[in-house]
């Protein structure tokens, strides 16, 4: 008893402070793949994502690039990199305004229709 006490007390505290990390690596991503032509601009004000590898459920699943208008006026795409052994997520970055990244769960059927469209 005491000693599932001391290590509730320990998760706690952890916690609390913000110690408390859980990872699971998987090592790098596979080399980017090779994209021969880029679409065409959909208009005016759309940045282009160059194409990138992200992890999902303990493995990597390609991100084709796209067209996207950033979230604010003066937005840059910071691409994702793996560094030290860490991942880290692409995001939008603008002076004045905090970071956005991209969400993935928004685009997973739209990547599975494209795939079986150009594949």
């Amino acid at each position: 008893m005491k000693t599932k006490l001391l290590g509730l007390t320990l998760l706690a505290a952890a916690s609390m402070f913000g110690a408390w990390n859980v990872g699971i690596s998987i090592g790098a991503p596979p080399p980017l793949r090779v994209v021969r032509v880029q679409p065409r601009s959909p208009g005016p004000g759309y940045s282009y994502v160059e194409g990138y590898w992200y992890p999902v459920n303990g493995r990597y699943q390609w991100h084709a690039g796209y067209w996207s208008r950033p979230p604010y006026q003066g937005g840059v795409w910071i691409a994702p990199r793996y560094e030290g052994a860490q991942y880290y997520d692409g995001y939008w970055k603008g002076e004045g305004h905090e970071p956005v990244e991209h969400n993935h769960a928004s685009d997973r059927d739209k990547q599975n229709r494209d795939y079986r469209d150009n594949h």
